[in-house]
């Protein structure tokens, strides 16, 4: 969920189809059309930047909002530059950033031009948002004119343009338009500023047909069409028929398309910045004794999720940070497979018949992963019941403000997408997180320190000092047992050019024909 001017290996590379065609030849029927047809996983709950869960809905985000900067490729090195909303957008100094919002520009609904105003408004209020973490660094937004301004930091923040401006936290909202909705939404935008405008079927679809009042260059496809295909797999059937131009795809089918690409296709990767773990409710009083945690931590056998749930396709994790940003670790420091030493820790706690229960999103990896460490655990005399669930109840079940459930968690799967830099990785774990993404509840006053300081700090070295303490830190709760960080891969026509960001996200009115 962040970013950095990073050298990273894999970041959009493009892979060319070779080989003969797959099992299910690719059909290209609707490839000349002028709907781009592209899978969500789910319905878009939140559009709200201040309180979305991420995702999909900064998908829509940037059909529908400006943004004031977005990511640039150069060949191994992922940068940023403005876009089209701004006329300028440069770094003064490390605390101001000067930008001019293009003329021309209107909100939808009568709500007039977009200003700076708008910015002001939209990037202050994301100081008291859920997504405030990317804002920690904003002083204020001073307004110099009707199009112009300056983002003054309170101090220097490197990352501010890569990390906040280019994501969805990034979003400008019109400030009348949010006024008139009493300063919240869900799944309607109160007034939009893009090449699109969106209309949602829940349980169905989400549609993009072009917007009226837009003024800026056409995307190359008229209408996007997004139909809800919850499974990937389900979703891989759909395009090897024809019936999507993109999707992204499993493990398993990653590897069978790099041995044999389907004719008329291709692989295109987003980047690696994903972290997957194992988390445990440090307050859940089946969880509460740290030996027990590290038994669990001692019992899972990681390599063995590789190769059964990812076929091999995916880096194995010991952290947060991701591979090739400054700060990820080589190696566990607290813990290593060891069903003995597990065995051991369970015997010392006292503890015998334990039962747990353990949710993940039901996908095809995740429910393979459970299953791998249902039998672990079951081999130290752990009974581990997999709960199953939909993206919905999933990434409602931790956080305070939707329900009960995280009274209620012991065990889970989770997979967080990050930036290309550190620090967005490990806002999520601080204290004031707890309850909202901090599902293993534990605080730490070392590590909350950590973080501040790893927001100022500009020299490299001391930096990855600091990240490499603060995962240190995480490891030592006994709460994750660190699992891999999963490529975002999608397939896709080739006459198609997919547009995705390191973090996953698919920008569709950046898609080109090729």
């Amino acid at each position: 969920m962040t970013r950095f001017t990073q050298t990273r290996r894999g970041f959009l590379a493009s892979t060319a189809a070779a080989g003969a065609a797959a099992v299910l030849p690719f059909k290209a029927a609707a490839q000349s059309s002028g709907t781009l047809r592209l899978r969500i996983d789910g319905d878009l709950d939140v559009l709200d930047p201040g309180f979305m869960t991420g995702g999909i809905e900064i998908e829509a985000q940037k059909q529908c909002l400006p943004f004031l900067a977005q990511y640039k490729r150069e060949g191994d090195t992922v940068t940023w530059e403005p876009t089209y909303f701004v006329d300028t957008l440069e770094q003064r100094d490390a605390t101001h950033i000067d930008f001019t919002v293009r003329d021309g520009l209107v909100w939808s609904g009568g709500y007039g031009p977009v200003t700076a105003a708008d910015v002001k408004y939209s990037y202050e209020r994301m100081t008291s948002s859920d997504w405030s973490g990317y804002f920690e660094a904003l002083d204020r937004v001073d307004v110099t004119d009707e199009r112009s301004g300056t983002i003054v930091l309170k101090e220097p923040f490197a990352p501010f343009i890569m990390v906040t401006l280019c994501h969805g936290p990034g979003a400008v909202l019109s400030e009348k338009a949010m006024k008139d909705v009493g300063e919240r939404f869900t799944t309607e935008f109160p007034a939009i500023c893009g090449p699109y405008k969106l209309d949602l079927t829940p349980g169905q679809r989400a549609l993009y047909t072009p917007n009226p009042d837009w003024t800026g260059p056409k995307p190359a496809f008229e209408r996007v069409e997004c139909p809800i295909i919850g499974q990937v797999k389900a979703a891989e059937l759909a395009f090897e028929a024809g019936e999507l131009h993109c999707t992204e795809v499993a493990a398993d089918t990653l590897a069978r398309y790099s041995a044999n690409m389907p004719d008329g296709a291709e692989i295109t990767v987003g980047g690696e910045l994903q972290y997957m773990w194992l988390g445990m409710n440090t307050q859940n009083p089946k969880l509460a004794d740290l030996t027990v945690r590290r038994a669990i931590q001692h019992a899972v056998d990681v390599d063995s999720i590789l190769q059964g749930a990812y076929s091999g396709t995916t880096e194995k994790s010991y952290g947060i940070v991701c591979p090739g940003l400054l700060g990820k670790r080589d190696a566990t420091k607290y813990y290593q497979y060891d069903p003995q030493k597990a065995r051991d820790l369970l015997a010392e706690a006292g503890i015998a018949g334990l039962e747990l229960t353990l949710r993940t999103l039901n996908t095809q990896e995740r429910m393979l992963a459970a299953q791998i460490i249902q039998a672990n655990l079951a081999g130290i005399g752990i009974t581990v019941k997999v709960l199953p669930l939909d993206s919905g109840p999933f990434w409602e079940m931790g956080q305070e403000s939707k329900g009960d459930t995280w009274q209620d968690l012991e065990l889970w799967l989770m997979r967080f997408g990050t930036t290309p830099d550190p620090y967005e990785a490990t806002q999520w774990f601080t204290s004031d997180q707890v309850g909202v993404w901090n599902w293993e509840r534990w605080t730490s006053e070392e590590y909350d320190r950590l973080y501040a300081e790893g927001t100022r700090e500009t020299d490299p070295a001391r930096r990855e000092e600091i990240y490499l303490r603060m995962q240190d830190i995480m490891e030592e709760t006994g709460a994750y047992v660190w699992i891999n960080h999963e490529p975002e891969a999608f397939v896709h026509s080739s006459d198609v050019v997919v547009s995705a960001a390191p973090t996953g996200e698919l920008d569709y009115r950046r898609f080109v024909r090729a």
